[in-house]
């Protein structure tokens, strides 16, 4: 059974980042489908998924990664964003209240610089951008 799977998929491109979110996606909206008793997202759950199954068992794979990494420069900006947030928070949970927090004027990097040291020149580690804030 095993060998016979393998034999199917070789030159098939398989399952990537943008078959996993409409697989995910579909399951989703049948969900909902079946919570809020609308035919309509169930409709649009089951095409979803069949086109994840047609990306999956495709033979054109140029076509299927070209498709793959336009949604992942399509999502790039929304997790850096994502995390970005989740550093900021992470940081200023800590409650030190020794530091205060600027963002980069040109790449809007989050820095924290020690509290009470007067006006100070911050340098952003990503950009290399010098300004100058009080602290």
């Amino acid at each position: 059974m095993k060998n016979w799977l393998q034999k199917f998929m070789v030159g098939r491109y398989g399952v990537d980042q943008l078959s996993n979110a409409l697989i995910t996606l579909s399951l989703v909206l049948i969900l909902m489908s079946i919570v809020l008793e609308v035919q309509l997202l169930n409709s649009f759950g089951l095409l979803f998924l069949g086109v994840s199954y047609y990306r999956i068992l495709s033979r054109n794979t140029t076509k299927r990664y070209m498709e793959n990494q336009k949604f992942l420069n399509i999502l790039k900006p929304i997790k850096g964003k994502m995390k970005n947030a989740k550093n900021i928070s992470q940081m200023k949970n800590k409650k030190d209240k020794d530091f205060k927090y600027f963002k980069c004027p040109k790449c809007s990097q989050q820095m924290r610089v020690p509290k009470g040291k007067g006006r100070v020149n911050i340098t952003c580690p990503k950009c290399k951008n010098v300004f100058v804030r009080k602290t």
